[in-house]
């Protein structure tokens, strides 16, 4: 890896600290929680930052990764906890899998980084590090609804 790539995973590294601070206090009933004006609850932005990354990584290579697939049903675009089953993970699952996953993301993918894969008309992404950055950006947007949400949950319990 070259410097800006080490520096790349760098900030995943520590958006994803955040992200993770950001839950640490968070119980399981209020992970459940929606708010009214909110679509989805914690849970679901947790397991859709999680989903989100590696689907953009499946975009850009076109390669098929069924257990990441299976999440779509409960955390793809558009789900809500209306899809959730018993098989959805649960609040402490989506925690130790969000731990692990840029870990697992840099053993994966690192010497990977710069190749380069055909566009498509949806996906503009040509790399991995492209698709990377615009998950990074993703996260934050997710980090702030968690965020918002639990400012909705204690304003509620008071």
């Amino acid at each position: 890896m070259n410097e800006r790539q080490e520096g790349l995973f760098k900030g995943l590294e520590t958006y994803r600290e955040y992200f993770l601070y950001s839950i640490q206090d968070v119980t399981e009933e209020e992970a459940e929680i929606i708010p009214e004006g909110f679509r989805n609850n914690i849970r679901w932005n947790m397991g859709h930052t999680y989903l989100d990354q590696y689907l953009w990584i499946m975009a850009v290579t076109r390669e098929k990764d069924e257990e990441i697939i299976k999440l779509n049903k409960w955390f793809g675009f558009g789900k809500t906890l209306a899809d959730f089953t018993d098989e959805t993970p649960t609040f402490s699952e989506l925690k130790e899998m969000l731990k692990k996953q840029i870990n697992d993301v840099k053993e994966k993918y690192a010497h990977r980084l710069e190749e380069i894969h055909p566009p498509t008309e949806m996906e503009p992404y040509t790399t991995i590090e492209q698709a990377l950055v615009r998950t990074a950006f993703h996260e934050g947007m997710h980090l702030q609804t968690i965020n918002d949400i639990k400012k909705f949950i204690h304003k509620r319990e008071e």
